[in-house]
């Protein structure tokens, strides 16, 4: 029986439009307190089961989010995009929305005609994706990116001060010869991480030397070359400083391979306080950024912006915290 009631036959019962049983269904808040008995009222008495797709097509109001992720090699064998995943699948979870995950290169348009809202986690080589979004005046929020340019919500990681601390924490330890090997310098967040790192030295007056910047792209392949080459430098530093916990377990691996000790020849900082880091030859010390919390808020905030609750635009920067494990010691 109750798969047969169709919510036109909700909305007669109850005497309101069918756009009102939606909403009610949906939980949106503009709904009057009668209509809302009445519709609730209906659905208890005939046992109706909400078709969710024609209800959508009815309301005009769609409780799906877009999580759309640059695409890259070893996308699911990152800690950041898991991360992001986990915590926008989790908030989409408790507020009963729907999922959609999008790979996109920034090459082609997005269909998000069956979207409520989208989440752009990080702008690279896809800003005419977040752009169009915001012209088509479709709620939308950016993770990872600090974006003041554009009238378009954000929530972001303070990635440079997050360097600065580590970088800072180096240096109490009598480090002066630190190099580091930067992320993907394509994304803003690998722009800030390095910005930190030569700002720290810049403040305690301690000469930015280029030899000591390595350009990976936090991947393991781009550390290992990378510490090899920091390895057979005239003067080799004392400190290391990479963008990515991934990075930094593969600079301690090569470091080990030559037949030195972290921290005692070498120290070693991370950046994302991946769980791996724990786990490794050297509990590693790393910069802790909020993926999880930054996912999760940015869904909350995504839907109080769809559900009318929100009028201003969003722009959160979110704290790191330095966690200080064995992989450094006093030079």
């Amino acid at each position: 029986m109750s798969q047969k009631i169709r919510i036109e036959e909700v909305a007669r019962e109850a005497k309101v439009s069918i756009t009102t049983v939606s909403r009610v269904i949906n939980k949106v808040p503009t709904v009057s307190r009668e209509n809302k008995e009445m519709v609730e009222a209906a659905i208890k008495k005939l046992k109706f089961r909400p078709n969710v797709s024609a209800q959508r097509l009815a309301s005009g109001f769609s409780s799906s989010i877009g999580l759309i992720i640059p695409r890259y090699e070893g996308v699911f064998q990152s800690f950041y995009a898991m991360e992001l995943i986990r915590g926008v699948g989790s908030a989409c979870e408790s507020l009963k929305l729907d999922l959609l995950l999008h790979l996109s290169n920034g090459d082609v348009g997005l269909n998000t005609s069956h979207m409520g809202g989208a989440i752009f986690a990080d702008i690279i080589e896809n800003r005419k994706q977040v752009e169009a979004t915001v012209e088509d005046n479709l709620p939308c929020m950016v993770v990872n990116n600090i974006v003041d340019d554009l009238a378009v919500n954000y929530i972001a990681v303070d990635n440079k001060k997050g360097a600065q601390a580590a970088m800072e924490y180096l240096i109490s330890l009598g480090h002066k010869n630190i190099a580091t090997i930067t992320g993907g310098l394509i994304t803003q967040a690998a722009q800030h991480r390095l910005e930190g790192y030569k700002q720290a030295l810049e403040q305690k007056g301690i000469p930015v030397k280029e030899q000591y910047i390595l350009r990976g792209d936090f991947s393991r392949r781009s550390a290992r070359v990378a510490m090899e080459k920091i390895l057979k430098l005239e003067e080799p530093p004392t400190a290391v400083f990479a963008a990515s916990d991934d990075m930094a377990l593969e600079a301690i691996e090569v470091i080990i391979e030559k037949g030195l000790k972290v921290p005692e020849d070498i120290s070693i900082v991370g950046f994302d306080d991946n769980p791996a880091s724990i786990y490794g030859p050297v509990a590693l010390t790393t910069v802790k950024q909020p993926l999880f919390e930054m996912a999760q808020t940015a869904v909350k905030e995504l839907n109080a912006i769809i559900l009318g609750k929100k009028k201003s635009v969003v722009k959160t920067i979110l704290p790191t915290e330095l966690v200080i494990r064995e992989s450094c010691t006093h030079q």
